[in-house]
């Protein structure tokens, strides 16, 4: 059984309600500089940050308008990170002319020496597909074609080409160029739709919380899909975990929450490998700063050997 790698999406850049500890809201830049440099040093594969636009009133309460623009946001932490690849998880590409989200994020792949990783998804939130002139009912149309145009747009060709039915570009240069060769593409979402997407456009699949149980049915479906369709190419297959608290709380972290030592807590990590997992995104439960860059990194010296090694 090969190793496992695992990622995190970072505190602060977004504080959904779902996710969000009480201390984050009172957080800015400097905490989250720090977290990605502890989550870098720790030997985390990514850093992943979200997006949205704008937040409407009716979904402002659960879901807060604190949503860092990922672009600016992973151009940022490049800077002070020096090995963690950048994810947007995800971006939802579709609100965008793919020919400016190619100028974006090639030029961040070009910055940050090759560590980009475009997480593009289809988008939930209907008023800023409106504001923005996109059809929200055709939203997945319209990521589809996105990723063909994405696809030719961030590879190497300095004048890239793309001919579809939405977009239509040629003779255009773009440099600087990404530093990767191609940037890798991993689409998100758990609706049926999506996990075709994923299989049959994307360089991988992230899928967007779903219980372990549900897991090993779509990734089969996956397999079938890319067998059918005669892509045999490189593939991740990601996961988000539970909770996680690296050793016994003394305060109460929900009953989610996967907790105790780092061999237990690997044992419980490898099963997402055993269903054919590539990579996990981890979040820690935490009280302030202090305490989540302490799991952080008690997650990478205790835990990540356990997952990583062959």
């Amino acid at each position: 059984m090969t190793g496992l790698r695992y990622g995190i999406q970072l505190p602060v850049q977004s504080q959904s309600t779902l996710y969000a500890e009480p201390w984050e809201a009172g957080a800015g830049p400097e905490d989250l500089r720090e977290l990605a440099r502890t989550a870098d040093r720790a030997g985390f594969d990514y850093l992943a940050c979200c997006d949205h636009v704008g937040v409407p009133h009716r979904l402002a309460a659960a879901m807060s308008t604190v949503w860092y623009d990922p672009v600016a946001t992973l151009a940022h932490l490049a800077a002070v990170t020096e090995r963690a690849r950048l994810l947007s998880h995800v971006a939802v590409v579709a609100l965008r002319h793919p020919l400016l989200t190619a100028k974006q994020y090639a030029t961040l792949d070009h910055l940050s020496g090759g560590r980009l990783i475009l997480g593009a998804g289809a988008g939930h939130v209907r008023e800023e597909f409106e504001v923005l002139g996109v059809d929200f009912r055709q939203r997945g149309t319209v990521l589809d074609e996105c990723l063909d145009a994405l696809r030719a747009a961030l590879g190497s060709e300095e004048y890239p080409e793309h001919h579809g039915k939405l977009y239509d570009f040629s003779g255009l240069g773009q440099r600087p160029r990404p530093a990767q060769p191609q940037v890798p593409l991993w689409v998100g979402g758990s609706s049926p739709a999506a996990v075709r997407r994923a299989a049959l456009k994307g360089d991988g699949w992230l899928p967007q919380g779903d219980p372990r149980d549900r897991l090993p049915a779509r990734i089969e479906r996956i397999r079938e899909l890319r067998d059918r369709a005669g892509l045999d190419g490189p593939f991740t297959v990601g996961a988000i975990t539970e909770p996680l608290y690296v050793g016994t709380p003394t305060w109460p972290v929900g009953r989610r929450t996967l907790t105790g030592p780092a061999q237990q807590l690997a044992e419980s990590l490898r099963a997402y490998r055993a269903m054919g997992v590539h990579q996990i995104q981890v979040r820690f439960r935490s009280r302030s700063r202090s305490e989540a860059a302490d799991q952080i990194a008690t997650f990478g010296a205790e835990v990540g050997p356990l997952l990583t090694e062959e």
